[in-house]
């Protein structure tokens, strides 16, 4: 069984699987459109929630929010299911595929055959689509590869039911029905808005623009509270949270500027077209501090003057974030004037 889906690769995993569903399913839709609309953009560091045994810092959302959110402001019916044993959320992802329903799935990346060994490591929030199913193998869409894969039952089985941190225990979601004229400029309104507070009025001090800030304060003490070693295990961990495992600092901020630029037409602001220059903007600082502190922990720069250099790049891109939000809060809120872009 074979379902007729069209792959398209994109940047991050969760807002390409979310938009190659909604097309799917007939509404034309970019990654830059379904993370925006997905509320993806976000930014926390927890110390106490440990990944690979080392704090928590995250670029985005939950994984399976940007689809829950994209799909809830779009009035989209979904389904998602998640299992107690591999017997039954197999038995469940085959029955989906001979009714041809393509099939999302929560998978650990380091159970995935198909992903050069380089990059297999123990992250358990990697999405796909499974669109069929030949022989003991199933046919995969995973967005961020250039064409379709293959994998094995019992790969992804396993991957399907890793072990750790944010375990997925089979997690499949899949869209029931479309309503017949999707919302747009509504969901695009109240997904701003949304991003918008969790950025800068999250109550809790780690995340938002205060845990940018937070993570400057606590970075600036590792080298005496920590000693070299675990300064550089505790850096290099952050380069490969921002860069490597999903949660995309400075790329999520490349799309959610790319989303800006789409917004701009569908809610007729032109505002949001200076808003998306801004962002692109931040991205690229975070892509600079990334740099920097790979190079320190290459051994290619010194490590005190550069920890103190990084602590002030990230003080100056949390004033950055917090004046692109509160601006965008401002203008979302606003009434539309006669004459703005359509």
């Amino acid at each position: 069984m074979k379902i007729d889906f069209n792959h398209r690769q994109f940047a991050h995993c969760e807002s390409g699987v979310t938009a190659n569903l909604l097309n799917h399913y007939g509404f034309p839709c970019s990654e830059a459109m379904a993370f925006g609309i997905g509320g993806g953009l976000f930014f926390a560091y927890v110390p106490f929630i440990r990944m690979n045994f080392l704090p928590l810092t995250t670029f985005r959302t939950a994984p399976g929010s940007i689809f829950k959110k994209a799909t809830s402001r779009l009035g989209v019916r979904v389904q998602q299911q998640r299992f107690s044993t591999p017997v039954a959320a197999e038995q469940k992802l085959d029955q989906l595929l001979a009714q041809g329903c393509p099939v999302g799935a929560q998978t650990g990346v380091f159970w995935l055959p198909y992903f050069p060994p380089a990059y297999r490591f123990h992250f358990n929030g990697h999405n796909l689509v499974v669109t069929g199913k030949e022989g003991e193998d199933y046919l995969i869409s995973d967005p961020i590869f250039e064409q379709p894969v293959r994998c094995s039952a019992t790969d992804l089985r396993t991957a399907r039911f890793a072990k750790g941190a944010l375990a997925p225990k089979g997690r499949i979601y899949y869209i029931e029905s479309m309503p017949k004229q999707p919302d747009l400029p509504q969901a695009v309104t109240s997904a701003i808005k949304d991003v918008c507070r969790v950025m800068l009025s999250t109550p809790v001090p780690l995340a938002g623009v205060r845990g940018i800030r937070f993570l400057a304060r606590r970075m600036a003490g590792w080298p005496t509270r920590l000693g070299e070693k675990r300064t550089l295990q505790h850096l290099g961990h952050i380069v490969r949270m921002q860069e490597e495992i999903g949660t995309g600092g400075g790329g999520f901020r490349f799309i959610y500027a790319a989303f800006l630029q789409e917004a701009a037409a569908v809610v007729s602001r032109d505002e949001l077209l200076q808003l998306s220059e801004r962002c692109t903007a931040i991205g690229d600082v975070w892509r600079e501090f990334a740099l920097l502190a790979s190079r320190v922990c290459k051994g290619r720069a010194e490590l005190e003057p550069s920890i103190n250099e990084l602590t002030r790049r990230l003080e100056d891109t949390a004033a950055e974030e917090e004046s692109l939000f509160r601006d965008l809060q401002r203008i979302i809120s606003q009434p539309v004037t006669k004459g703005a872009v359509r």
